[in-house]
């Protein structure tokens, strides 16, 4: 989906194809690609944690789930340089990466809950909602929700209403797998080619995340030569 959506952007953005992605028919997919993409990490911070914590220490589980958001976070500053030096306006501040990792981080005291993790999702959502309809004047709280007036930026997940979808996915992942124990039944797949493709795309998000870019943007320039990439 995430594939998909940034294929739909690089048309506009390279004026291949006029279309706005943030309107319309097309922003039902906005929201539910990146709700889906949120929902995930905690489903999956949950399964993670029910695994570490039985080979290692509370602390030493806790430990490696912060040095796991610093990672994913420090990434996502290598993305703010890198669009930075490549776009110059609107280079990404506090994208999807940087939301993920300080999100892994402040999860951490939730990771036990389940309801209350619903409860306190739900909240921030609205809260990042009403943050929505209107501006501020200055910009130290742009990671929050707190929109600057004159702020641009191609990728933009302030931790309201961002980290409330990662707190419900949480509360999904404890009720659907508790204790990392699926509770229903599932027909083995494993063996099909297309749940293998996709298993494997799940297994290594980070990296498909960081390069399918550039692919992208490599594919259309062969395909569109006219286009300026630089």
């Amino acid at each position: 989906m995430v594939i998909f959506f940034h294929i739909l952007i690089d048309f506009n953005f390279f004026n291949i194809y006029k279309i706005n992605v943030f309107s319309g028919v097309l922003l039902p997919i906005a929201y539910a690609v990146a709700t889906t993409f949120l929902l995930l990490v905690g489903l999956s911070l949950t399964l993670n944690f029910s695994r570490i914590k039985n080979v290692l220490t509370k602390k030493d589980a806790y430990v490696r789930i912060l040095l796991n958001g610093l990672k994913i976070f420090g990434i996502g500053l290598l993305v703010t340089l890198a669009t930075w030096l490549y776009l110059g306006e609107g280079f990404i501040i506090f994208g999807v990466l940087h939301c993920i990792g300080i999100s892994i981080i402040f999860s951490i005291p939730f990771l036990k809950f389940r309801v209350q993790n619903l409860v306190l999702g739900s909240v921030f959502i609205f809260l990042g909602l009403f943050l929505k309809t209107f501006t501020v004047d200055f910009y130290w709280l742009a990671w929050l929700g707190f929109r600057p007036t004159t702020f641009y930026t191609v990728d933009y997940y302030p931790l309201l209403p961002w980290f409330g979808v990662v707190l419900i996915g949480i509360f999904l992942g404890n009720s659907l797998y508790p204790e990392g124990k699926r509770r229903y039944a599932v027909k083995d797949r494993s063996k099909v080619k297309v749940v293998r493709f996709f298993c494997f795309l799940g297994r290594h998000t980070l990296i498909v995340y960081l390069i399918h870019q550039p692919i992208i943007v490599g594919i259309l320039h062969l395909l569109f030569p006219g286009i300026s990439i630089f």
